[in-house]
Order: C-alpha cells, then sequence, then structure tokens
C-alpha cells in the first residue's frame, strides 16, 4: 500500500495529494503509463471521457492486481453528455470503460455558460449518484468564480474539488480564495506549466524560469519537482502527466524536501495572468461537442 500523503475532502473522502493525469496521452500508451505510476506508488488516476484512454487506465488499474479500494479513480463527464439523464448514463459509459462498478470521483469536464441549465441538471445527476453510492465524491473543473457561485446557489452538494489550470504562470487566486472559502478543494491541472509551451510556443516553458531552476538547484531537485512541491505545500491536489518511467517516478519523488515561505513567495510573484487553455467562457456544443462512445 502507498503511503503517499493524501487531502481530506469535504465530504471525509480522503484523495491522494499526488496523482498521474492522462490528458493527450494516446490510448495505446496509457495503459503502460498508468502501471509505470502503479509501480512508482501513486494511487490516484486522473481521467477523463473526453480523453478516450479511460479503458487503459482501467485496464492497468486491473492488471496491477492493486485491490480496487486502493487505487482512486478520478474522471470527467464531458459537455455533450449534459443533461441529467444523459449524464446518468455518461457515468455507465465512464464505470464500463474503467471495469469499475464505483468511480470515486466524478466531476463535471466544463461548465457550458451559454446553456448553464445543461450544466446544472447535469450536476444534479451527479448528485443523485452519489445518494445512489455509485460515485464516493463530485466536483467540476473549470469552474469560474461565477459558474461556482450559480451552482452553489442551485444546488445542494457542494462540489469536492474544483480542477483548474494553476502553475506559477498562471494561479487563478480568485477562483482558488472563494474555493477555500467554500471547501472546495482545488485540483491543478498542468501543475508544471507544460500548457505554456506546448499549446501556443508564446511564452517562456516554467521548466527554464531562472527563479524556479535557482530554487531547484539549492536542493538538489528538478524544476517541476520544485514545482510540484509549491502546490502541495499550499494544500492543492497535482496530478502531473508524463507517459515517460522516469518522469512518473521523478514527479512523485517530492515528499522529501520542502520550499522556505521565500521561496513559495518567489514562485507566487512569477504569476502572468496568462491562461494556457481555452477561455471558459469560449465553450460551447458547437465548438467543442463531441460524441463520447457507448462503453
Amino acid at each position: 500500500m502507498s503511503t503517499v500523503p493524501t487531502l481530506t475532502l469535504n465530504n471525509g473522502v480522503q484523495l491522494p495529494t499526488i496523482g498521474l493525469g492522462v490528458f493527450q496521452t494516446p490510448p495505446d500508451e496509457t495503459h503502460d503509463a498508468v502501471a509505470a505510476a502503479l509501480e512508482v506508488g501513486y494511487r490516484h488516476i486522473d481521467t477523463a471521457a473526453a480523453y478516450a484512454n479511460e479503458r487503459g487506465v482501467g485496464d492497468a488499474v486491473t492488471a496491477s492486481n492493486l485491490d480496487r479500494g486502493d487505487v482512486f479513480l478520478e474522471t470527467k463527464v464531458w459537455i455533450s453528455d449534459y443533461g441529467y439523464d444523459q449524464t446518468l448514463h455518461a457515468f455507465d459509459k465512464s464505470a464500463g470503460k474503467l471495469g469499475v462498478d464505483q468511480i470515486d470521483l466524478l466531476i463535471l469536464h466544463q461548465a457550458l455558460p451559454g446553456e448553464f441549465d445543461k450544466t446544472l441538471a447535469a450536476y444534479k445527476a451527479l448528485e443523485q449518484l452519489l445518494t445512489d453510492q455509485k460515485i464516493r465524491a463530485i466536483g467540476v473543473s473549470n469552474f469560474m468564480v461565477e459558474h461556482l457561485t450559480r451552482l452553489l446557489d442551485e444546488t445542494t452538494v457542494v462540489p469536492a474539488v474544483n480542477q483548474i489550470e494553476v502553475h506559477p504562470y498562471f494561479q487563478q487566486r480568485e477562483v482558488q480564495v472563494f474555493g477555500a472559502e467554500h471547501g472546495i478543494l482545488t485540483q491543478a491541472w498542468s501543475p508544471i506549466g507544460g500548457i505554456t509551451h506546448y499549446r501556443d510556443g508564446q511564452h517562456t516553458s516554467t521548466l527554464e524560469d531562472e527563479t524556479i531552476v535557482g530554487i531547484a538547484q539549492a536542493h538538489d531537485k528538478s524544476p517541476a519537482q520544485v514545482m510540484l512541491r509549491w502546490h502541495i505545500q499550499q494544500g492543492r491536489s497535482v496530478i502531473p502527466k508524463s507517459t515517460k518511467p522516469h518522469r512518473i517516478a521523478e514527479n512523485f519523488d517530492v515528499f522529501d524536501f520542502d520550499l522556505s515561505s521565500d521561496e513559495l513567495a518567489a514562485v507566487d510573484a512569477l504569476n502572468t495572468d496568462q491562461r494556457g487553455g481555452p477561455e471558459p467562457d469560449a465553450i460551447t456544443l458547437k465548438d467543442f461537442g463531441r460524441d463520447i462512445p457507448e462503453a
């Protein structure tokens, strides 16, 4: 059993602090990446229906021979499956591909700002799945303060997590503060800023940032490890993505050092407020809708 530290969600469920993300991991590479992560000691895997690799995640977990209760599985409902009945069925599709009866954390992948009624209906379906014990915790992803405010006003269960883009160059402090005030854990996707250099090439890579490199050298760690440690010490869940076994292992090796308050502040000061991912208000079914296959 892994000894990775955990975070307590607002309903008491324990979430491993660090997990493996599989965004943009090709289906045929997903099994090996997840297997490598589980071998190292990861016990949290984050996937999504829209990634088209849930089956690879499930197959790797099954092949690991780990007890089901020892691996925390998180996945996401895509916007094409929003709506009450559609989202109930989205659970069936994801659970079937993952090969499980219960999903540990199921979240809405995006808000649909222009059709928020569908977002609310989808979240109410998550609430029902939670009541039915088909999922252990529910949450959202890429929700801004205005989305969270309306969600809290019109639903019953406070999201356990909000998975958002957070790295040294884009920290979304307003969203993080709002979440903390309402018991919503911030989960950082692209936690080491990969999106800042593979999406558009206009940003300097966080991995080459002088401040981060200097802190890494002082601790005999890599820049990626410094960024992950920065997240962890500030109480965030992190889901770094890699398909390379040595990087997967390196990203997990972040529990044997601490950043000083000055070092944490130095990383905080790198914020540029430049988003790498799509603008939340730009998410529409017309532009981003896609069919999610059956299990």
